[in-house]
């Protein structure tokens, strides 16, 4: 309904749909630009460009996967700009891992917690982290969809431009390659809990 009253030109109902999707969004450029300085700029320019195409939102796809296509569109833009233009940011790069829903507090305690298990975790997420950093461009955005996001293979499929068996076989590739950096780390730790 919000998008209904947008697409007819509700500037309010647009600002409700900014506010339940900023969050998303800005995780999404996040992941893709990595420096924190220009996260928020892309995200706004993200939402201008929508609310500047919202009458050529068909309803043909969910919303939000209509509002992901511009934002990795927006943010690609963005990274071909400061490859032309590397003094254009200065700021530090970072992956806003702060944000993130799948970020752990250093603080935060789980049952059967020992030194062990908190070393071997951490060391295990440096690695998957790492891996995701090693992925191509393609398939780390396709499996972020998939496993953070939590987007189907046809909404990846459209947010990518692409057809699903190549989303399919890009998450594939991409879990495989995450797993044969891990498994020797998990292999280390077997029979221990954590």
């Amino acid at each position: 309904m919000l998008v209904e009253r947008a697409v007819a030109g509700d500037q309010r109902a647009f600002e409700l749909l900014v506010i339940k999707y900023q969050r998303r969004i800005e995780r999404l450029i996040a992941r893709m630009v990595r420096d924190v300085d220009l996260v928020e700029d892309i995200a706004q320019e993200t939402f201008i460009r929508a609310w500047r195409a919202l009458h050529q939102f068909r309803g043909d796809a969910q919303f939000y996967t209509w509002l992901y296509r511009i934002a990795v569109n927006t943010a690609k833009k963005a990274l071909m700009d400061l490859k032309r233009h590397p003094t254009a940011s200065g700021g530090a790069s970072s992956s806003g891992d702060d944000e993130d829903e799948t970020y752990r507090r250093e603080n935060e305690q789980t049952t059967e917690e020992t030194p062990e298990t908190e070393l071997a975790a951490r060391e295990i997420a440096q690695a998957v982290n790492a891996a995701m950093e090693a992925l191509p461009d393609d398939l780390r955005q396709a499996v972020t969809l998939r496993e953070i996001d939590g987007l189907s293979y046809e909404e990846i499929a459209e947010v990518m431009a692409c057809p699903i068996g190549t989303v399919r076989s890009r998450i594939f590739r991409a879990r495989e390659a995450i797993s044969a950096r891990v498994r020797p780390m998990l292999e280390h730790q077997s029979g221990k809990r954590w």
